[in-house]
């Protein structure tokens, strides 16, 4: 059965670096070796989370599937949801942040499927605690903390009411304080422990993630499907490639434009 590498190699074969590095780190979670200036140009714009495995690769991989199959109704939608959610994890390796999402991702379908959603803070609460049950060492794990109150700076304060948008410029407003409101919460929950750990901090994290939020989901999906289909016949995946290419070409633009602001990032 072919690995997460074998699939990293067929990207390998579509794009040169850093590209083929950033899309393994999105899709698989693979940490770009070979090149430490990428890696800390990720960390300065506090976007090291999009390259690294994390309940945020799980989670738009679910809304992606859920939002895909909503016409096939809604217990086919969360059974087929969840089978993929499971086999993503199995493939990918039973990491903390993932298996954590995971649960939470798979107990709010099962929710759905018998019509009796929970809050989701309680769904967290569980999927925390099974996720110790399945490996107590987790707890100490500092992926695990971020990602848990990440999720939890999430549930709590980035829901916001913000009316029925009628225009275009309204949408995008609202788009754009959605984003900046869902960065802001993640990291006001993650900063105290970040500094705490490695003693460093991102100013241009809030702006650099509204910015790259809008294709991450895209580029994953577009970076999976040119991963398998191009394991099957390198021209099958070739045109799924060309369009992440431009995806990816914009995310580099970014992170190189913000790791050069001048005083955006601090290390204590």
């Amino acid at each position: 059965m072919p690995t997460v590498y074998d699939f990293a190699a067929v990207i390998n074969q579509y794009f040169h670096e850093p590209y083929a590095s950033l899309l393994n780190g999105i899709i698989f979670g693979i940490k770009p070796k070979g090149f430490p200036e990428l890696y800390q140009k990720l960390i300065k714009t506090g976007l090291l989370h999009i390259a690294v495995l994390s309940g945020m690769n799980l989670s738009l991989l679910s809304g992606v599937i859920s939002a895909t199959l909503k016409p096939l109704g809604r217990k086919i939608n969360s059974l087929i949801t969840i089978l993929t959610i499971i086999i993503f994890v199995h493939f990918v390796g039973y990491q903390a942040p993932i298996v954590r999402a995971a649960i939470m991702a798979v107990l709010t379908h099962v929710a759905i499927l018998y019509g009796k959603q929970k809050s989701t803070l309680y769904l967290l609460f569980i999927s925390g605690l099974l996720s110790l049950v399945f490996k107590p060492t987790w707890i100490k794990s500092i992926s695990f903390q971020l990602s848990y109150l990440a999720t939890l700076g999430l549930i709590l304060f980035a829901k916001g009411y913000e009316g029925h948008p009628k225009t275009f410029w309204q949408k995008l407003m609202k788009f754009i304080k959605s984003e900046f409101r869902t960065s802001i919460a993640a990291q006001v929950f993650t900063a105290p422990l970040i500094f705490l750990k490695f003693k460093q901090i991102s100013l241009v994290s809030p702006i650099t993630n509204v910015l790259i939020a809008p294709i991450i989901a895209p580029l994953m999906s577009l970076g999976m499907f040119a991963a398998l289909l191009g394991k099957l016949n390198y021209y099958l995946g070739l045109p799924f490639a060309w369009v992440s290419f431009g995806f990816l070409k914009y995310l580099t633009v970014v992170i190189d434009l913000f790791s050069n602001v001048p005083y955006g990032f601090f290390k204590f």
